[in-house]
């Protein structure tokens, strides 16, 4: 094979991978370089003269001229006698310069010279994809599913390149076939070998901030800024805004006439419940508003230990807890103080228990379960119906009646 027809074939690279033709030659010098070192020892005395424009290329061989019997070097010197063969009025001590045809090589050197170039380029390649995909971590990005796996979900953007969604990193309700558009954040590059490994990420606080600067434009533009993110991925989220403009509600212009801003967001997280907070330095209003819809009677800041000591009338607790202890977990996330609900109100004639007391008949994690959805005492359980306890929380009819039993017991006593 000519020199110019293996060029012309490997141009196939080019196009396949999209690799300009100067980066593909420079490639290409390199590993005949490195085919000529393996074959002659060095590739000092070889020029290799690279026409990008027209895609080909020469490999001449540059010797000095000895006496014969004198060769000391094969590679860098030539016998007079050889020389004459070349060029009839060649002398010692002149220089030879001497094309070397690809077949010269070798057959396995050939072999070997393409595989050498197809892992170059793929190196090349993936170099470039690394760097790509590093310069839009934290960005939204939309790719199709490929495959979908038990833990994970392989994705192809258009340009055919592979994007990793891990079942950890899917929001819990998302259900996936192949050819969904699938939207979520870079969320990291790793180096597999040499292969770049691009994780995407639903869940991540990231995905629901971009998707406010997406959807909102005032939070685009600048004009409401977004203070801090948390969430339960497709449960509840708090986003604290805030804007420098006093004509702007930053709470409004996100949620928007009846929802409107907000409810492709929520779709897109799978009906995921998102609180948006007016932002406050003003840590007890901050914690008031981070614990809606809950109404605070008072709280007792402890800022050395950042802890808070909220006050609720008994039939604002449950809300302040949420479902499965969501709305506090996130409050206290939100604002960064660890958050003790007390209760106030209790009259005398209504003496409570604490559910705690009862651990000898009642298994821990049963009330652990009534405490999810701040019921702790033993009135606050007896106050409530059976059939709203069961859709509240994880347990069965059966178990909660043997609870009731218990505590109603207590107080016939």
């Amino acid at each position: 094979m000519e020199n110019i027809a293996l060029i012309e074939s490997f141009s196939e690279f080019k196009d396949d991978k999209l690799i300009d033709r100067v980066t593909l030659m420079a490639i290409l010098e390199d590993v005949f370089r490195n085919a000529l070192k393996k074959k002659y020892g060095s590739d000092d005395n070889f020029d290799i003269i690279i026409n990008p424009d027209k895609g080909d290329m020469e490999i001449w061989r540059n010797r000095v001229v000895v006496a014969d019997g004198e060769v000391e070097d094969e590679n860098q010197e030539i016998a007079l006698s050889e020389a004459r063969r070349i060029e009839p009025d060649f002398e010692v001590g002149e220089d030879v310069s001497e094309e070397v045809k690809l077949i010269d090589l070798g057959r396995r050197a050939i072999l070997a010279l393409r595989q050498n170039l197809i892992s170059k380029i793929h190196e090349h390649d993936n170099t470039n994809l690394y760097k790509q995909f590093k310069d839009l971590i934290g960005d939204i990005y939309t790719a199709e599913v490929h495959h979908v796996r038990p833990r994970v979900v392989i994705l192809v953007d258009d340009d055919g390149n592979e994007i990793v969604l891990p079942k950890e990193k899917q929001i819990p309700s998302d259900f996936f076939r192949k050819g969904d558009n699938v939207k979520g954040i870079i969320e990291s590059v790793e180096l597999k070998g040499n292969k770049p490994q691009i994780i995407m990420s639903r869940t991540a606080p990231a995905f629901l901030e971009k998707l406010f600067e997406q959807e909102i434009p005032e939070v685009f533009d600048g004009l409401i800024t977004i203070k801090n993110v948390v969430r339960i991925p497709g449960e509840k989220a708090k986003v604290a805004v805030d804007s420098y403009d006093d004509r702007i509600d930053p709470v409004g212009a996100c949620v928007g006439m009846k929802g409107s801003r907000i409810h492709g967001i929520v779709r897109e997280l799978g009906n995921e419940n998102i609180d948006v907070i007016n932002y406050t330095s003003n840590i007890q209003l901050y914690i008031t508003r981070a614990l809606s819809p809950a109404k605070v009677s008072s709280i007792k800041i402890d800022e050395e230990n950042k802890r808070a000591e909220v006050y609720l009338k008994l039939e604002e607790v449950s809300k302040a807890i949420g479902r499965g202890g969501h709305n506090i977990k996130l409050a206290g996330q939100l604002t960064g103080y660890e958050l003790d609900v007390i209760r106030e109100g209790s009259t005398a004639e209504e003496d409570d228990v604490e559910l705690t007391e009862f651990s000898d008949e009642i298994d821990g994690w049963v009330i652990d379960e009534f405490a999810k959805i701040g019921l702790d005492t033993a009135r606050s359980i007896l106050k409530q119906n059976v059939a709203d306890l069961v859709r509240r929380t994880d347990l069965e009819e059966e178990t909660i009646q043997e609870v009731i039993r218990i505590l109603k017991e207590e107080f016939e006593d």
